[in-house]
Protein backbone atom coordinates (compact mmCIF):
# COMPACT_ATOMS: atom_id res chain seq x y z
CA UNK A 1 0.00 0.00 0.00
CA UNK A 2 1.27 3.62 -0.79
CA UNK A 3 1.22 6.17 1.60
CA UNK A 4 -1.99 7.65 -0.48
CA UNK A 5 -3.63 4.86 0.39
CA UNK A 6 -7.42 5.39 2.21
CA UNK A 7 -6.98 2.66 4.46
CA UNK A 8 -3.82 5.06 5.78
CA UNK A 9 -5.61 7.63 6.76
CA UNK A 10 -7.39 7.04 10.02
CA UNK A 11 -10.77 8.49 8.92
CA UNK A 12 -12.23 5.76 7.86
CA UNK A 13 -14.07 3.26 10.54
CA UNK A 14 -13.11 -0.37 11.65
CA UNK A 15 -14.47 -3.12 8.97
CA UNK A 16 -13.75 -1.13 5.84
CA UNK A 17 -11.72 -2.94 2.42
CA UNK A 18 -10.51 -1.26 -0.51
CA UNK A 19 -9.70 -2.81 -3.92
CA UNK A 20 -9.61 -2.22 -7.85
CA UNK A 21 -12.78 -3.05 -9.20
CA UNK A 22 -12.52 -3.23 -13.28
CA UNK A 23 -16.56 -2.25 -13.79
CA UNK A 24 -16.61 -2.18 -17.91
CA UNK A 25 -13.99 -0.03 -19.58
CA UNK A 26 -12.32 1.29 -16.37
CA UNK A 27 -10.49 0.07 -13.00
CA UNK A 28 -12.49 1.72 -10.03
CA UNK A 29 -11.26 2.08 -6.20
CA UNK A 30 -13.62 0.75 -3.80
CA UNK A 31 -14.30 0.98 -0.73
CA UNK A 32 -16.64 -1.97 0.92
CA UNK A 33 -17.88 -2.67 4.14
CA UNK A 34 -21.05 -4.92 5.36
CA UNK A 35 -21.88 -8.45 5.78
CA UNK A 36 -21.24 -9.93 2.03
CA UNK A 37 -25.02 -11.16 1.75
CA UNK A 38 -26.29 -7.73 2.79
CA UNK A 39 -28.98 -5.70 1.02
CA UNK A 40 -26.78 -4.14 -1.73
CA UNK A 41 -26.13 -0.04 -1.48
CA UNK A 42 -24.28 1.93 -4.04
CA UNK A 43 -23.74 5.14 -2.44
CA UNK A 44 -21.85 7.47 -5.07
CA UNK A 45 -19.93 10.95 -3.52
CA UNK A 46 -19.77 14.32 -5.30
CA UNK A 47 -17.32 17.19 -6.37
CA UNK A 48 -14.42 17.47 -4.40
CA UNK A 49 -14.96 14.51 -2.85
CA UNK A 50 -14.52 11.05 -3.14
CA UNK A 51 -15.40 7.89 -1.41
CA UNK A 52 -14.57 8.99 1.70
CA UNK A 53 -17.22 11.41 1.51
CA UNK A 54 -19.56 8.43 3.17
CA UNK A 55 -17.29 7.63 6.19
CA UNK A 56 -20.06 8.99 7.96
CA UNK A 57 -22.68 6.68 7.24
CA UNK A 58 -21.04 3.22 7.13
CA UNK A 59 -21.48 2.17 10.82
CA UNK A 60 -24.80 3.01 10.77
CA UNK A 61 -25.81 1.30 7.30
CA UNK A 62 -23.59 -1.74 7.99
CA UNK A 63 -24.88 -2.66 11.61
CA UNK A 64 -28.45 -2.18 9.72
CA UNK A 65 -27.55 -5.32 7.67
CA UNK A 66 -26.33 -3.63 4.25
CA UNK A 67 -23.82 -4.86 1.81
CA UNK A 68 -22.29 -0.88 1.61
CA UNK A 69 -20.21 -0.19 -1.80
CA UNK A 70 -18.62 3.37 -2.42
CA UNK A 71 -16.69 3.99 -5.22
CA UNK A 72 -13.81 6.77 -6.18
CA UNK A 73 -15.84 7.60 -9.31
CA UNK A 74 -13.93 8.16 -12.60
CA UNK A 75 -11.55 10.90 -12.08
CA UNK A 76 -11.43 10.80 -8.52
CA UNK A 77 -9.25 9.33 -5.73
CA UNK A 78 -7.40 6.61 -6.63
CA UNK A 79 -9.73 5.48 -9.97
CA UNK A 80 -8.81 5.63 -13.36
CA UNK A 81 -8.86 9.17 -15.07
CA UNK A 82 -9.83 8.97 -18.68
CA UNK A 83 -8.40 12.00 -21.08
CA UNK A 84 -10.98 14.04 -22.97
CA UNK A 85 -14.27 16.05 -21.77
CA UNK A 86 -15.91 13.39 -23.52
CA UNK A 87 -14.46 10.72 -21.28
CA UNK A 88 -16.95 12.30 -18.29
CA UNK A 89 -20.48 12.11 -20.28
CA UNK A 90 -23.58 11.42 -18.09
CA UNK A 91 -24.02 8.30 -20.14
CA UNK A 92 -20.78 6.82 -19.13
CA UNK A 93 -20.76 8.07 -15.26
CA UNK A 94 -24.26 6.42 -14.98
CA UNK A 95 -23.05 3.23 -17.05
CA UNK A 96 -19.67 2.54 -14.79
CA UNK A 97 -22.72 2.48 -11.53
CA UNK A 98 -24.19 -0.18 -14.06
CA UNK A 99 -21.00 -2.00 -14.79
CA UNK A 100 -19.66 -1.63 -10.88
CA UNK A 101 -22.73 -3.72 -9.65
CA UNK A 102 -22.00 -6.10 -12.20
CA UNK A 103 -18.61 -6.53 -11.31
CA UNK A 104 -20.33 -7.10 -7.28
CA UNK A 105 -22.48 -9.33 -8.84
CA UNK A 106 -25.83 -7.26 -8.11
CA UNK A 107 -28.61 -7.58 -9.97
CA UNK A 108 -31.09 -5.25 -8.35
CA UNK A 109 -29.65 -2.86 -5.78
CA UNK A 110 -30.13 0.72 -3.88
CA UNK A 111 -28.44 3.90 -4.92
CA UNK A 112 -27.96 7.14 -3.17
CA UNK A 113 -25.68 9.72 -4.50
CA UNK A 114 -25.28 13.32 -2.96
CA UNK A 115 -23.99 16.75 -5.17
CA UNK A 116 -22.45 14.98 -8.34
CA UNK A 117 -23.73 11.46 -7.45
CA UNK A 118 -26.44 12.34 -7.28
CA UNK A 119 -26.97 13.57 -10.67
CA UNK A 120 -25.14 10.31 -11.62
CA UNK A 121 -27.99 8.61 -9.24
CA UNK A 122 -30.53 9.95 -10.88
CA UNK A 123 -29.16 9.66 -14.34
CA UNK A 124 -28.93 5.73 -13.67
CA UNK A 125 -31.89 5.33 -12.30
CA UNK A 126 -33.75 7.03 -14.99
CA UNK A 127 -32.52 4.88 -17.50
CA UNK A 128 -31.59 1.40 -16.10
CA UNK A 129 -34.95 1.21 -13.80
CA UNK A 130 -34.95 -3.03 -14.13
CA UNK A 131 -31.38 -2.08 -11.66
CA UNK A 132 -32.16 0.59 -9.09
CA UNK A 133 -34.57 -0.78 -6.50
CA UNK A 134 -34.68 2.63 -4.45
CA UNK A 135 -33.42 5.47 -5.11
CA UNK A 136 -32.61 8.60 -2.40
CA UNK A 137 -30.94 11.82 -3.35
CA UNK A 138 -28.78 14.51 -1.29
CA UNK A 139 -29.05 17.84 -2.59
CA UNK A 140 -28.44 17.08 -6.02
CA UNK A 141 -31.38 17.83 -9.07
CA UNK A 142 -32.72 15.79 -11.79
CA UNK A 143 -30.01 16.57 -14.93
CA UNK A 144 -33.47 17.08 -16.86
CA UNK A 145 -34.61 20.16 -14.93
CA UNK A 146 -31.65 22.08 -14.65
CA UNK A 147 -31.97 23.95 -17.88
CA UNK A 148 -35.30 24.68 -17.85
CA UNK A 149 -35.26 25.87 -13.82
CA UNK A 150 -32.60 28.22 -14.54
CA UNK A 151 -34.44 30.06 -17.44
CA UNK A 152 -37.28 30.85 -14.95
CA UNK A 153 -34.99 31.28 -11.70
CA UNK A 154 -32.17 34.19 -12.20
CA UNK A 155 -30.99 33.62 -8.39
CA UNK A 156 -29.91 30.08 -9.51
CA UNK A 157 -27.68 31.12 -12.25
CA UNK A 158 -25.90 33.98 -9.84
CA UNK A 159 -25.33 30.66 -7.52
CA UNK A 160 -24.42 28.76 -10.37
CA UNK A 161 -21.71 31.24 -11.66
CA UNK A 162 -18.51 28.87 -10.49
CA UNK A 163 -19.80 26.64 -13.39
CA UNK A 164 -19.22 28.86 -16.23
CA UNK A 165 -15.67 29.34 -14.40
CA UNK A 166 -14.97 26.00 -14.82
CA UNK A 167 -15.44 26.38 -18.42
CA UNK A 168 -12.37 27.76 -18.97
CA UNK A 169 -9.36 25.46 -19.98
CA UNK A 170 -6.23 24.80 -17.09
CA UNK A 171 -6.39 27.96 -15.33
CA UNK A 172 -9.18 26.86 -12.99
CA UNK A 173 -6.90 24.01 -12.26
CA UNK A 174 -4.14 25.89 -11.33
CA UNK A 175 -6.00 28.44 -9.32
CA UNK A 176 -7.72 25.91 -7.07
CA UNK A 177 -4.76 24.24 -6.42
CA UNK A 178 -2.41 27.05 -5.94
CA UNK A 179 -1.18 27.17 -1.97
CA UNK A 180 -1.80 23.88 -1.15
CA UNK A 181 -4.96 24.39 -2.20
CA UNK A 182 -6.34 27.05 -0.57
CA UNK A 183 -9.09 27.84 -3.11
CA UNK A 184 -10.75 24.25 -2.23
CA UNK A 185 -10.00 24.07 1.42
CA UNK A 186 -11.64 27.68 1.99
CA UNK A 187 -14.85 26.55 -0.49
CA UNK A 188 -14.73 23.33 1.56
CA UNK A 189 -15.28 25.65 5.29
CA UNK A 190 -17.20 28.33 4.22
CA UNK A 191 -19.91 26.66 2.57
CA UNK A 192 -20.61 24.07 5.26
CA UNK A 193 -20.88 24.45 9.23
CA UNK A 194 -17.99 25.39 11.53
CA UNK A 195 -16.26 22.18 12.53
CA UNK A 196 -17.63 20.16 9.52
CA UNK A 197 -14.58 19.12 8.19
CA UNK A 198 -11.33 18.01 10.21
CA UNK A 199 -7.86 19.25 9.46
CA UNK A 200 -7.13 15.99 9.01
CA UNK A 201 -9.92 15.30 6.69
CA UNK A 202 -9.31 18.06 4.63
CA UNK A 203 -5.66 17.10 4.11
CA UNK A 204 -6.56 13.33 3.13
CA UNK A 205 -8.80 15.55 -0.01
CA UNK A 206 -6.08 17.73 -0.88
CA UNK A 207 -3.83 14.85 -1.23
CA UNK A 208 -6.26 12.90 -3.92
CA UNK A 209 -6.69 16.41 -5.29
CA UNK A 210 -2.93 16.20 -5.88
CA UNK A 211 -2.63 13.39 -7.73
CA UNK A 212 -1.16 14.06 -11.54
CA UNK A 213 -4.46 14.99 -13.96
CA UNK A 214 -6.72 14.59 -11.14
CA UNK A 215 -8.24 17.95 -10.67
CA UNK A 216 -8.70 18.29 -14.45
CA UNK A 217 -10.89 14.86 -14.90
CA UNK A 218 -12.79 16.15 -11.88
CA UNK A 219 -13.68 19.37 -13.77
CA UNK A 220 -14.31 17.43 -16.56
CA UNK A 221 -17.85 16.50 -15.46
CA UNK A 222 -19.22 19.94 -15.04
CA UNK A 223 -17.42 20.68 -18.75
CA UNK A 224 -18.86 17.25 -20.37
CA UNK A 225 -22.29 18.85 -18.68
CA UNK A 226 -22.31 22.05 -20.23
CA UNK A 227 -22.15 20.33 -24.00
CA UNK A 228 -25.21 17.40 -22.95
CA UNK A 229 -27.25 17.66 -25.95
CA UNK A 230 -30.78 18.67 -24.11
CA UNK A 231 -33.13 15.41 -24.21
CA UNK A 232 -35.72 14.34 -21.97
CA UNK A 233 -35.06 11.50 -19.33
CA UNK A 234 -37.74 8.74 -18.79
CA UNK A 235 -39.66 9.21 -15.24
CA UNK A 236 -38.08 8.02 -12.19
CA UNK A 237 -40.58 5.11 -11.62
CA UNK A 238 -39.20 3.49 -8.32
CA UNK A 239 -39.62 4.76 -4.87
CA UNK A 240 -37.34 7.79 -4.44
CA UNK A 241 -36.48 10.05 -1.44
CA UNK A 242 -34.87 13.42 -1.45
CA UNK A 243 -32.70 14.45 1.34
CA UNK A 244 -32.25 18.52 0.97
CA UNK A 245 -29.87 21.21 3.08
CA UNK A 246 -32.45 23.82 3.13
CA UNK A 247 -29.22 26.14 3.80
CA UNK A 248 -27.18 25.39 0.59
CA UNK A 249 -25.03 27.57 -0.52
CA UNK A 250 -24.98 26.45 -4.92
CA UNK A 251 -28.62 25.29 -5.11
CA UNK A 252 -31.68 26.57 -4.48
CA UNK A 253 -34.94 24.62 -2.68
CA UNK A 254 -36.83 24.69 -6.00
CA UNK A 255 -34.53 22.29 -7.75
CA UNK A 256 -35.58 19.39 -5.35
CA UNK A 257 -39.07 20.55 -5.87
CA UNK A 258 -38.62 20.41 -9.90
CA UNK A 259 -37.33 17.32 -9.35
CA UNK A 260 -39.95 15.48 -7.60
CA UNK A 261 -42.32 16.02 -10.44
CA UNK A 262 -40.14 13.80 -12.23
CA UNK A 263 -40.69 10.80 -9.57
CA UNK A 264 -43.90 8.72 -9.31
CA UNK A 265 -43.05 7.64 -5.85
CA UNK A 266 -41.26 10.66 -4.46
CA UNK A 267 -41.19 12.38 -1.42
CA UNK A 268 -38.71 15.48 0.18
CA UNK A 269 -37.33 15.56 3.80
CA UNK A 270 -36.04 19.16 4.54
CA UNK A 271 -33.07 19.54 6.96
CA UNK A 272 -33.94 23.37 8.00
CA UNK A 273 -30.51 24.44 9.19
CA UNK A 274 -27.61 22.07 7.15
CA UNK A 275 -26.32 23.12 4.07
CA UNK A 276 -24.89 21.61 1.17
CA UNK A 277 -23.05 18.98 2.95
CA UNK A 278 -25.58 17.44 4.80
CA UNK A 279 -24.77 13.41 5.12
CA UNK A 280 -22.04 15.28 7.67
CA UNK A 281 -23.44 17.69 9.35
CA UNK A 282 -26.70 15.39 9.41
CA UNK A 283 -24.72 12.59 9.75
CA UNK A 284 -26.82 10.46 12.24
CA UNK A 285 -30.19 11.47 10.72
CA UNK A 286 -29.34 11.28 7.53
CA UNK A 287 -28.16 7.64 8.06
CA UNK A 288 -31.10 6.34 10.32
CA UNK A 289 -33.10 8.31 7.44
CA UNK A 290 -31.40 5.79 4.62
CA UNK A 291 -31.32 3.17 6.48
CA UNK A 292 -35.20 2.97 7.39
CA UNK A 293 -35.77 4.03 3.13
CA UNK A 294 -33.99 1.40 2.26
CA UNK A 295 -34.78 -1.49 4.02
CA UNK A 296 -38.92 -1.08 4.58
CA UNK A 297 -40.79 -3.28 6.53
CA UNK A 298 -40.38 -6.81 5.21
CA UNK A 299 -37.30 -6.49 2.81
CA UNK A 300 -33.32 -7.28 3.89
CA UNK A 301 -31.04 -9.73 2.73
CA UNK A 302 -32.90 -12.24 0.30
CA UNK A 303 -35.62 -9.68 -0.72
CA UNK A 304 -35.88 -8.89 -4.48
CA UNK A 305 -33.08 -5.68 -4.21
CA UNK A 306 -30.77 -8.48 -2.49
CA UNK A 307 -30.44 -10.36 -5.58
CA UNK A 308 -26.91 -11.04 -6.16
CA UNK A 309 -24.97 -13.26 -9.39
CA UNK A 310 -23.98 -16.56 -7.96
Amino acid sequence: MSQTDPSLDGLWPDGVTFRMVQAGGIRLHVAEAGPVDGRPLILLHGFPESARGWRRQVGPLTRAGFRVVMPDQRGYGASERPEGIAAYHLDRLAGDVISLADACGFRRFDLAGHDWGGLVAWWAASFHPDRVARLAILNAPHPGVVRDYLRHHPGQWLRSAYVGVFQIPALPERWMLARDAKVLRRAMVSTSRPGTFSGPEIDAYVREWRRPGALTAMLGWYRALARLPRRDAPRVRMPTLILWGRRDHALQAGLAEESLRLCDQGRVRWFPVATHWIQHEEAAAVSNALAGFFAPAGTGPGSPAAETSP
